[in-house]
């Protein structure tokens, strides 16, 4: 099914549109102004087209997937699997964010007849229309199809609407509908609540917290409290810096919000260690960072630790103290590759996996990049695959699952190992 839809992308008709659009770039600047506007709304409202077009070739891609493999004898419980992957491939896209939008082509195609004619017709995007599917998911069939065709029925309303007026539309006919319902998918939702890390630019992170609602306003306002109060106490910082400092304070319990224990680990060649060249360094749970910006990092902990042993440092200078772990891991020349290191065990022992980890550093199914999780035999243990670097990759837990899934296989190419179904 993916060769048909790779086949459907290179349709002539789709391609002479691409060549079409190819031509905004070669647009005279005599010609800006409201004629130009008009073809951004234009292209907006094909974007729409187009979005409802993949979700419903998704649901098919779907449909048909699902046949094949009951058809191959594969157990009820397992059939569909693998195909969001499929579909996040297609799309350039994570298997995860796959795997929601075949999830949006579902209810679009299935149950939500009005929203998918409202997405054609360009009245909304593909977004507003994963708001419509989501808001509503804890209601009946028949609840949400009120709501489709109360609100996807108007499309001339329904594209004047905002994100939020929108999301609370919904919200003030669902909760009217099936108060019982709501109260439920609220309680339920406290029970996912998490905190997660993920890279911003210039070396920061955005560390996001999702929670109750009175805990999240509730740990805020504190934050905010505190700021106001040394504002006016005369601390120089501003506002979300002072909120900031705090967050990190009361949680590590640490008085200056520069006391950190970190691992920084410096991937280098031979010629790093023996001859001074530069490489980029690696933090954990963040990712790459500038080597100089690596290298002021230890050379402070140095400095006030007085120690140059290479391995731990834990300097201080007043109420500051950080303790710095440096891990070499050292590359081939020739390729850049971390070297191997290999293992007679079934599992992946732990330092094998601190080496995949450092190698690998995210999940390497293509455009995923979400945090590893498992380390997966590229080579199944099973038919001799061993329990070595070069067939160990780092997955994270939705792909690893989704590459059991009927046909499909990995591979390593050019050194790189990859996983996707069979061609």
């Amino acid at each position: 099914m993916f060769d048909k839809l790779r086949v459907v992308a290179q349709d002539a008709s789709i391609r002479i549109w691409m060549e079409e659009l190819a031509k905004v770039a070669a647009w005279p600047a005599c010609s800006a102004g409201p004629e130009l506007i008009d073809q951004i709304r234009a292209l907006e409202e094909l974007k729409a087209a187009a979005s409802a077009a993949q979700a419903r070739a998704a649901a098919l891609v779907d449909s048909a997937v699902r046949r094949s493999q009951a058809d191959a004898g594969v157990q009820k419980e397992q059939l569909g699997k693998g195909i969001g992957a499929q579909i996040g491939f297609a799309r350039r896209e994570s298997p995860h964010r796959g795997t929601q939008l075949l999830g949006l082509a579902r209810i679009l195609t299935k149950e939500m007849p009005k929203t998918l004619q409202a997405l054609s017709g360009g009245f909304i995007s593909e977004w507003r229309a994963t708001i419509l599917a989501r808001e509503n998911a804890c209601l009946t069939l028949a609840d949400r199809q009120r709501i489709d065709d109360m609100l996807a029925g108007n499309p001339a309303e329904l594209e004047a609407l905002g994100d939020r007026q929108l999301i609370a539309r919904i919200k003030g006919l669902a909760y009217g509908m099936d108060p019982a319902s709501v109260v439920n998918r609220a309680a339920k939702a406290e029970s996912e609540r998490f905190v997660s890390c993920r890279p911003a630019p210039d070396t920061m992170t955005y560390l996001t917290g999702l929670l109750p609602v009175a805990q999240g306003v509730e740990v805020f306002a504190t934050l905010a409290r505190e700021a106001d109060r040394l504002r006016v106490a005369g601390d120089s910082r501003g506002r979300g810096q002072i909120m900031a400092d705090t967050l990190v304070e009361r949680i590590t319990g640490r008085s200056k919000a520069g006391d950190v224990r970190v691992e920084v680990q410096l991937v280098m060649t031979d010629q790093t260690l023996l001859a001074g060249a530069a490489e980029p360094a690696v933090l954990p749970w963040y990712g790459v960072i500038p080597a100089q910006f690596a290298r002021d990092l230890v050379r402070r902990k140095l400095e006030t630790s007085g120690s140059n042993d290479g391995s731990r440092n834990s300097g201080s200078s007043g109420n500051t103290t950080t303790e710095v772990w440096l891990r070499r891991l050292f590359t081939a020349p020739s390729t850049g590759q971390l070297v191997d290191m290999d293992s007679k065990a079934r599992l992946v022992p732990a330092g094998l996996a601190r080496f995949i980890a450092a190698r690998d550093q995210n999940c390497r199914m293509p455009w995923c990049g979400a945090p590893i999780r498992h380390f997966d035999h590229i080579r199944p243990w099973h038919v001799g695959g061993t329990t070595a670097a070069n067939n160990v990759q780092g997955l994270c837990e939705a792909c690893n699952h989704a590459k059991e899934a009927p046909g499909w296989a990995c591979s390593v190419s050019n050194g790189e190992p990859g996983a996707g179904p069979y061609r």
